[in-house]
């Protein structure tokens, strides 16, 4: 029998720290200065299981659409009854007076990939600070959170829409400043290869017969450009941040592989945010937080068509999409929290060779939770979501479908974690 890759890095987590232990300092007590101890980083495992039921069986809910979306019928981890939704591990080390390295695993039952990998410089003058390698992008609030961070035990609609399940997760550079005000001001700027295949991607295109090409994107195709505030006025704190990025877009629906009707796009999009998040301490333990995010995305270009003569066919696209979130979270003691989210899909237009597309909009989805915080390692998380974003296509018109859904999600974390920031 073979053993899974997932296996082996559990037993990694395991024995590393184990054998630097092994060989530290001599019984003198006296630290040794070549104890391997010295050199293992931080290691973290966050696992997350969760048990989930639905009002549809899985194979209906899997042919329903949000309409417009990059939005998977179905997740991976979506099926009714018990999903081991991921297993996260994360390693963070100083390397020396000048870097910090981080890097995070993600694995699922049959799958292990690098979510992020990236370094931090730590003294760099004026406030400045360098990161690059595979990470999540600062754009928006939540975007750059994991996914045991969220308040809920999914991402709201929008950024699944804008960004795909993974989130804008990306290879690049980011440079950040914050000003040496008293007041709390950070601007920052990312450069990133732009492979989201939500939104953007770097792919040629070419049809079967090479009587036309388009060039897939040299170097970095996506720019990214945010600044967030940050002040208090009593017991509360607020966070106020925006967003924007402009990025090449390419999409190839069999359109290479010269499926009939296949299509391809090449244009640009861009995408604007903006967040506000507050916070009020009833008291040393207690709070309210309330937040929300609004998401715009334009994209403009020309669509590709395969059809029986070798002639391609082309027209002018545009595509304009929003949507937000709000919600509000409370602490109500030292281990429970309680939360509702309001999520919706709003603008949804599509133009095609001058002739415009109305999809479905203002899709909404409602969501209430109540978690239970036994220590700071652990969580049980009750949802409930009333999803009425989703559609079906029922005699070549789309039908929407009123989905329940109610979840018991269980997040553990052992190891050394950083703190999550604000």
């Amino acid at each position: 029998m073979q053993t899974r890759p997932w296996l082996l890095l559990l037993m990694l987590v395991v024995l590393i720290p184990a054998r630097a232990r092994g060989q530290e300092a001599p019984a003198s007590g006296q630290s040794s200065p070549f104890s391997q101890a010295k050199f293992v980083p931080d290691i973290s495992l966050i696992l997350d299981c969760s048990y989930l039921m639905r009002s549809l069986p899985d194979e209906r809910y899997g042919e329903l659409t949000v309409p417009g979306t990059a939005i998977p019928h179905e997740d991976a981890t979506s099926h009714r009854g018990f999903n081991l939704n991921y297993a996260e591990i994360t390693f963070y080390s100083i390397v020396d007076p000048y870097f910090e390295l981080f890097a995070v695993l993600h694995v699922s039952e049959h799958h292990l990939h690098l979510e992020e990998a990236y370094w931090l410089t730590k003294k760099l003058p004026a406030g400045l600070q360098l990161k690059a390698g595979k990470f999540l992008s600062g754009f928006g609030r939540i975007n750059e959170q994991h996914a045991h961070y969220w308040d809920f035990a999914d991402p709201p609609l929008i950024l699944d829409a804008l960004f795909g399940p993974e989130g804008l997760n990306e290879v690049g550079a980011r440079v950040s400043w914050v000003a040496p005000l008293e007041t709390y001001l950070m601007l920052g700027g990312e450069l990133l290869m732009g492979e989201n295949a939500a939104s953007f991607g770097r792919t040629g295109i070419q049809s079967a017969s090479a009587s036309f090409h388009q060039e897939s994107v040299n170097g970095p195709g996506l720019w990214l450009g945010y600044g967030r505030t940050s002040f208090d006025f009593g017991d509360a704190s607020l966070l106020l941040g925006a967003s924007a990025g402009r990025g090449a877009t390419r999409v190839d629906e069999g359109f290479s592989a010269s499926l009939a009707g296949g299509e391809a796009l090449s244009g640009h999009t861009l995408i604007y945010g903006g967040d506000l998040t507050v916070k009020y301490l009833i008291d040393a333990i207690r709070y309210v937080a309330l937040q929300g995010e609004f998401l715009y995305r334009s994209t403009d270009g020309t669509l590709y068509t395969n059809s029986a003569s070798p002639v391609v066919q082309s027209s002018p696209y545009e595509r304009r999409q929003s949507g937000f979130y709000t919600q509000a979270v409370a602490k109500l003691g030292l281990q429970w929290r309680a939360g509702i989210r309001l999520d919706m899909l709003t603008q949804n237009k599509i133009v095609e060779d001058g002739f415009r597309t109305d999809l479905p909009q203002n899709l909404p989805r409602f969501s209430a939770m109540v978690e239970f915080n036994p220590t700071e390692f652990s969580r049980v998380r009750l949802q409930y979501n009333y999803d009425r974003s989703r559609y079906a296509l029922e005699d070549s018109h789309l039908s929407g479908k009123t989905v329940h859904e109610l979840s018991v999600q269980v997040n553990l974390a052992i190891g050394a974690h950083g703190a999550h920031s604000f």
